[in-house]
This record gives C-alpha cells, sequence and structure tokens, in this order.
C-alpha cells in the first residue's frame, strides 16, 4: 500500500502480548494510527522463560529493539538433549538467520515489559475486555465489556487460545487438550545445584516427561520445567510436592534435588493446551495472529517466536499489497504453511509406549486428535517464514 494510505489506517490490535505488542511496534513503524486494547487492568506475565530464535532478533534488530531486548536476555550459543541421566542424546548449534546466530533466553516478564516499553504512551489501552466484533466489510466495530465501542480499520486479534475474535468471527472449536502437564518455576542460579554454568538451554527426556533447564544468567537465575504426561485436563490442576517428585523420579539426582527444593507457592501448574489449525485467518478487514491464530506446544519453542515473525509478515504485507484485504490474504499465505507444520510438529512429542504407560489400555489416538498422535521426540526447530 502506499504510505500515505497507510498513514490513514485505524489499526486496533485486541491483545497486548507478545503478538499484539511486537504488531503494534511493526504497524507504527510504518505510520498507521494503531492502538492497543488489553483486557488485564496491569500488564504482568506469569510464567519462566523463553528463548527468542535468530529470526526473531533479525526482527527486533529490523525495528530498532535489539538493544531493548538484548539488555535482559543471555545469548545462547547451542542447545543440548539429554537422558533422563545425563547422558547426552544430541547437541546442535541454532539455526542461522541471516546475521544472527544465536538465541537470547528471557524472562516472559522482562519480555513483554521490554516489548511494551518501546510503544509510544498511550497506545496500549489497558481494562479493555471484548466483547463483541462485527466486520462490516471495509470497518470493523468493536464493543468492550467497559461500554467503550470502537471502530477500525483493521482488526488485529492477536488475543491468545482462548481468543474472542477468533470464536466470533473464524472458529467455534475450543482449545485441545494435549494429556500432559506443564510445571514451571524461576530459581535462584544458586539453588540450581551446579546446573546453571553458561547460557545454553538443555532438555532431558525421560519416559514421560522432559525436564527443560533455560539460564538467566543475567538475572542469575535460572527457569526450571517439567512437562509430564497427565489425564487430567483440567486448566490449573493441583500437584503437591510428592507428586513432582515422582514425575521426576529416575532423573538426574540434581534435577530430583531442584524439585525436592521447590516452593510449590511459586510453581506454575498448567495442563497444555493448542488449538487444531484455524482454515482461514482473515475476512476484509480482520485479521487473526499469534495463538489466536495457531497456538501449539511448547515443545519446539515457537509459540512467542511465531507471533513475533507474525507481526513482522503482517507489517510487510501491509507495505507490499495494494489494500488491506490483499495484504491479509498475502499474510496468510506467507505464515500458514509455515505455522501449520509448526503445529503439527510440536505435537509429536512422545511415543505410543510412553503414553500407554500414563493411558494404560488406550490407544493414543483415543486421547487426541490423529494430527496429534505422538511419533518421537523432536529436536527444537527454527521456523524459517
Amino acid at each position: 500500500m502506499k504510505a500515505e494510505d497507510i498513514k490513514n489506517l485505524k489499526i486496533a490490535i485486541i491483545g497486548a502480548g507478545y503478538g499484539g505488542a511486537a504488531a503494534a511496534k511493526a504497524l507504527s513503524l510504518l505510520g498507521a494510527d494503531v492502538k492497543v486494547y488489553e483486557q488485564a487492568p496491569q500488564m504482568g506475565e506469569v510464567g519462566a522463560g523463553i528463548g527468542l530464535r535468530p529470526a526473531t532478533m533479525a526482527r527486533f534488530r529490523e525495528w530498532g529493539i535489539f538493544d531493548a531486548v538484548a539488555k535482559v536476555s543471555s545469548p545462547s550459543d547451542y542447545f543440548e538433549i539429554l537422558t533422563a541421566a545425563g547422558e547426552p542424546i544430541m547437541k546442535d548449534t541454532w539455526p542461522e538467520f541471516g546475521e544472527e546466530k544465536q538465541t537470547y533466553l528471557i524472562h516472559r516478564g522482562d519480555f513483554i515489559e521490554a516489548l511494551l516499553g518501546v510503544l509510544p504512551e498511550g497506545m496500549v489501552q489497558l481494562g479493555h475486555r471484548l466483547e463483541t466484533i462485527e466486520d462490516k466489510g471495509g470497518r470493523s466495530v468493536l464493543t468492550f465489556t467497559n461500554g467503550e465501542t470502537v471502530e477500525a480499520d483493521l482488526v488485529v486479534g492477536a488475543d491468545g487460545i482462548k481468543s474472542v475474535v477468533r470464536e466470533q468471527l473464524f472458529s467455534d472449536k475450543g482449545p485441545v487438550f494435549s494429556g500432559e502437564h506443564a510445571y514451571r518455576a524461576v530459581i535462584s542460579a544458586d539453588d540450581a545445584h551446579g546446573l546453571v554454568f553458561d547460557d545454553n538451554l538443555r532438555m532431558y527426556i525421560g519416559k514421560g516427561t522432559k525436564v527443560y533447564l533455560l539460564p538467566l544468567r543475567h538475572r542469575n537465575q535460572m527457569s526450571f520445567d517439567i512437562t509430564a504426561l497427565n489425564p487430567d485436563g483440567t486448566w490449573a490442576p493441583e500437584v503437591t510436592k510428592e507428586g513432582l517428585l515422582a514425575t521426576v523420579d529416575g532423573f538426574d539426582e540434581r534435577l530430583v534435588n531442584i524439585t525436592r527444593g521447590l516452593d510449590m507457592e511459586t510453581v506454575n501448574i498448567r495442563a497444555v493446551y493448542d488449538i487444531d489449525p484455524v482454515d482461514t485467518w482473515h475476512k476484509a478487514s480482520v485479521v487473526l495472529m499469534g495463538d489466536a491464530a495457531h497456538s501449539m506446544l511448547h515443545h519446539q519453542g515457537q509459540g512467542a517466536n511465531s507471533a513475533i515473525e507474525d507481526a513482522g509478515a503482517l507489517a510487510d504485507a501491509l507495505a507490499q499489497a495494494g489494500s488491506v484485504k490483499e495484504a491479509l490474504a498475502l499474510f496468510q499465505a506467507i505464515r500458514k504453511p509455515v505455522t501449520d507444520e509448526l503445529q503439527r510438529i510440536s505435537r509429536q512429542g512422545w511415543s505410543e509406549e510412553e503414553v500407554n504407560d500414563v493411558f494404560p489400555g488406550q490407544k493414543p489416538a483415543a486421547q487426541m486428535p490423529t494430527s496429534q498422535k505422538p511419533t518421537s521426540v523432536t529436536a527444537p526447530a527454527q521456523s524459517k517464514g
């Protein structure tokens, strides 16, 4: 689109998470009038650490915010996969993207704070929970539960796995339970029993369980993540210290000792969900992105990275296409094949034997969709899209 046409665009982004904040930055750099509407009354991000891949960091460099992110993260040169007992399985460098060769390890809270910190004051409107969205072709009308109504030339649905935008305009299919739980905590490096000694991600694999160690040495901390097969699909299940210890039974004694020392009040406990691929992401003036479009399991570490790449691809498409409608079609054509494949790969987390140990007497296909039937453990992937 012509620069003057983009400058006349009024864009409403629903959700101020990674994807929404990144889209706000990328689209505002084009000159568009951007507002972000976030349901939370104040921003904050629970959870643990994530890795920002070379392709993601390349986008940040392009947008002029690389330093803001890099100063609250640690660069990692490689990842390593080990057995439960600590025997090496594989070790590899991160797939390069142009001149970027490292993945940056960052706490989720620091990441969202860094992204929001590079947006102009007033661009993010808190306390705006979307109630209804009506696509009128060239414009959309948004109604929020606080009574406010907004019209926009383009609405970007970046409102996560439970997206209101997706549910009202694109798909009424709900999130899909993976048959797993994730237990996440951030601990002091001093309590990591010597396992924080460099800036590289490590994953230990045992039957039905994976333990991820993500050093955050710039914080003198480590992100500790246990992912385990479990049939309880309660969104926020309960687990005891004894239950966690049973989950890591047979693992490297240092990992067992870390688990034993956890303060259960600080452990984030969640059943793991994703969504099935959504057939169409866009209408005339509305588009989905990030988890709203393609929420995926965390085994490949691609959720946040895919959202950032979505933001860049959406901005690129608006700059290249002749109209908003053409831009949204181009955006989907570029990104959907990539994220469909990442969703598929991320569901290949366990062997049939491992699943049957947790779901005795039941075939894996009976527990999850055919596309989610586990086959084998896969190494972290790098999206090129």
